[in-house]
């Protein structure tokens, strides 16, 4: 009598090895839905909290009578300990999972959330302190994308992940909240509201989130795996895009209302609903992105929206009037910049090997975090010494027209590398699980 042998269940080294999109050929719709959903709404709440100290900018400007390069250096510091953040939570989540670390990273920032609302604003050191600590949401970013990489087959994560990006729009909740929660009540009803929020969403997380069955993971050390991701050049070149198109949009996020207010004279109110406008047009891009790179590929798509950045920065430099010119360039920056965010992941996602998604997105999002972080300080120091954002925005429009040089030429050039998509361009669901059982397509490494 013949023996059967071994299933892969009944050996983790041998589980280790299945071919890397085994889970999610193996998983159903159903399952995938729920758990996009549920990496989406902690990626969006965890930002929510990330953004918290922007639409309150101006407030705290004028009671500690800050400069405007106190204050931009206030809104900016969580972005720039969030970015870098994501560089180890990336590669732990490859080790550990999403649903170990998405409920970590949010009871995590609870903490600093309680701390600014109940004592750390009454001055600039330790809304400086309890912003460092907040940067620890914006690292949620670095959870998910692995997280939501491993439950999608290739042809589909384009989408997939640009779903999950638009959990950036927390920082739209916060935008249309935060003032409106301290107007209500006082300076802490917003932080206490939100962490609340993320205390529910850590239990949801610990009880219902499941990695993907059969996800790829590393065996090598942090260090090892994280010297290995610096050297392929596929990093480097999606960090640069991310820095400009992700980078864009956090610095627009956290400063237009500073930058609104200062130069068309707006209200603090109608400069944050103006800023929760640019930031949901461009969460509802992001998506849309990624589902064009998955139809027309990434290069495309972010050649296109980089393109539209300069021009719009360039419109922008020369202050023209807010109806209808600026209110134009403004948005028109913000579908761009939503649909390159987008795209840079679809683009990983067709080139990264599965057990490199955490490490790559680390460093990736480390990028655009940190694209996000010196534009407020330049704007902010040019403002204080020229009394203009024009070269501010020109600065912009040059740094935009170099990434589309980039994208048309070394990316363009490792897209052509990997070969030919052998997947069909327009497949259904259950065709995707079909092609993704019999012949996974193996990512560059």
């Amino acid at each position: 009598m013949t023996s059967l042998p071994p299933t892969t269940q009944s050996d983790p080294a041998a589980t280790r090895a299945r071919p890397p999109d085994a889970g999610a050929a193996g998983s159903t719709g159903g399952q995938r839905a729920v758990m996009l959903g549920l990496a989406t709404m902690g990626f969006a709440v965890n930002f929510w909290a990330w953004a918290l100290l922007s639409p309150l900018g101006p407030r705290f400007q004028d009671v500690l009578a800050l400069s405007a390069f106190e204050q931009a250096l206030l809104v900016a510091v969580p972005v720039v300990v969030g970015s870098l953040g994501r560089i180890p939570v990336g590669a732990l989540t490859d080790r550990f999972g999403g649903r170990v670390m998405f409920p970590l990273i949010s009871m995590a920032t609870i903490v600093p959330v309680l701390f600014i609302g109940l004592i750390g604003h009454q001055s600039l050191v330790a809304l400086l302190v309890g912003g460092f600590f907040l940067g620890i949401g914006g690292t949620a970013f670095a959870v998910g994308v692995p997280f939501v990489n491993a439950w999608f087959p290739p042809q589909r994560r384009g989408l997939a992940i640009g779903i999950f990006g638009a959990g950036m729009g927390g920082t739209a909740i916060s935008a249309l909240t935060t003032v409106r929660l301290v107007d209500r009540g006082t300076t802490a009803t917003p932080f206490l509201v939100t962490a609340a929020v993320l205390a529910v969403y850590a239990l949801a997380a610990w009880l219902w989130l499941r990695d993907a069955p059969g996800r790829s993971v590393p065996t090598q050390s942090l260090g090892r795996r994280l010297a290995d991701t610096a050297r392929l050049p596929l990093t480097w070149q999606a960090s640069a895009l991310y820095a400009v198109a992700f980078g864009g949009y956090v610095a627009f996020s956290v400063y237009l209302p500073t930058y609104l207010k200062a130069v068309y004279g707006l209200s603090q109110a109608d400069a944050a609903n103006r800023m929760a406008g640019f930031v949901v047009l461009a969460v509802l891009m992001r998506p849309a992105g990624g589902w064009l790179s998955d139809h027309f590929g990434p290069v495309r798509i972010l050649a296109a929206g980089l393109a539209v950045v300069t021009a719009a920065a360039v419109v922008q430099a020369f202050t023209p009037a807010l109806m209808p010119v600026a209110t134009l360039a403004f948005l028109s920056m913000a579908a761009a910049l939503g649909a390159g965010s987008g795209a840079v992941f679809a683009l990983l996602a067709m080139l990264t090997a599965p057990d490199k998604v955490g490490s790559v997105t680390g460093l990736v999002g480390a990028a655009g975090g940190l694209g996000g972080f010196v534009p407020p300080l330049v704007m902010g120091a040019l403002y204080g010494a020229f009394g203009s954002y024009a070269l501010g925005l020109a600065a912009l429009a040059v740094v935009a027209a170099a990434a589309l040089g980039l994208t048309l030429t070394l990316v363009r050039r490792s897209v052509i590398a990997q070969g030919p998509d052998p997947r069909p361009p327009h497949t259904t669901p259950a065709q995707d699980r079909t092609a993704t059982a019999t012949s996974p397509t193996e990512p560059v490494q």
